[in-house]
């Protein structure tokens, strides 16, 4: 775990936001569909989502392993004049009531720990709640855009339909897209994206 935040504080304690300022797209185009209520937002880094869902109206929490990510997002909702609870944790710390957000929002939230972070996830869902993901697809492993290099660490859409099989309304697309989030994410990428209720 040190090993890991570690690696994350090193890269998250430069100036310049290393995924960039802005939403992620698919979070941007599939937020606008829901009214404002309670989000979550794990491994939320510089906090870009965090604060757009903020600017919005949503009750925004996040949490993330590094705290120099901490920094950034609460200087970035700073510049925005918004709020955002964010906490220091892992995804295994991460404590929050059941049936308790009305989304939750999983953005390149990459761990070995995967089926059980994300069965975990589940029960702080509202029913009725959703829950939105874009990650890297195994075949990310041939492409120099981003994202772990341990292939177990990226999504199959055959385990993320497992991992949220308790989900209605489930919904898989594996896509080539074109990153531009910050010079971590630049490029030509292979990701999943997913959509499912409560």
């Amino acid at each position: 775990m040190n090993d890991i935040k570690n690696k994350w504080d090193e890269r998250y304690a430069q100036k310049e936001y290393v995924y960039g300022k802005e939403p992620n797209e698919f979070f941007k185009q599939e937020l606008a569909k829901h009214k404002p209520g309670k989000i979550l937002l794990p491994a939320e880094g510089e906090g870009r989502n965090a604060v757009y869902a903020a600017k919005l109206g949503w009750e925004v929490y996040a949490f993330d392993s590094s705290s120099e990510a901490i920094k950034k997002a609460q200087q970035l909702a700073s510049e925005n004049n918004v709020e955002i609870h964010y906490t220091l944790s892992s995804f295994e710390e991460a404590d929050y009531p059941d049936d308790f957000f009305d989304l939750i929002g999983l953005f390149y939230a990459h761990t070995l720990s995967r089926a059980d972070n994300h069965k975990k996830l589940i029960r702080f869902l509202k029913p009725k709640g959703t829950i939105i993901l874009e990650g890297f697809s195994k075949e990310q492993i041939h492409y120099n855009s981003g994202g772990p290099s341990k292939i177990e660490m990226l999504f199959s859409e055959e385990e993320l339909q497992s991992d949220f099989a308790d989900l209605t309304e489930l919904i898989t697309e594996k896509m080539e897209i074109q990153l531009n989030e910050g010079k971590q994410h630049n490029g030509k990428a292979s990701v999943i994206r997913l959509i499912g209720l409560k």
